[in-house]
């Protein structure tokens, strides 16, 4: 998709986290504001790729440097925690 242009970064975004977020009805997600959830993730936009494959699909993405989830790092560096609960429907 980068290599296409085929969407701006702030457009990819939203895509991958407010859309989705409003159409499932997470009200306290898909925002970076006060009383939201804390869900962030810090990327190089140039760099992040998924190098994972059939073979070895726990390859860790590349462009990644950290995960927060509910305002706990979930990964980075040190110990990845079990930040944030499973949703059902």
């Amino acid at each position: 998709m980068r290599e296409r242009g085929l969407l701006t970064l702030p457009q990819a975004v939203r895509k991958m986290t407010r859309a989705p977020c409003e159409r499932f009805g997470l009200c306290e997600r898909g925002l970076v504001a006060e009383g939201m959830r804390a869900d962030l993730v810090l990327f190089d936009s140039m760099l992040v790729a998924d190098v994972g494959d059939y073979d070895f699909p726990q390859r860790a993405p590349r462009g990644i440097e950290c995960v927060v989830v509910n305002g706990t790092l979930a990964y980075g560096s040190g110990p990845i925690s079990r930040a944030g609960s499973v949703l059902t429907a």
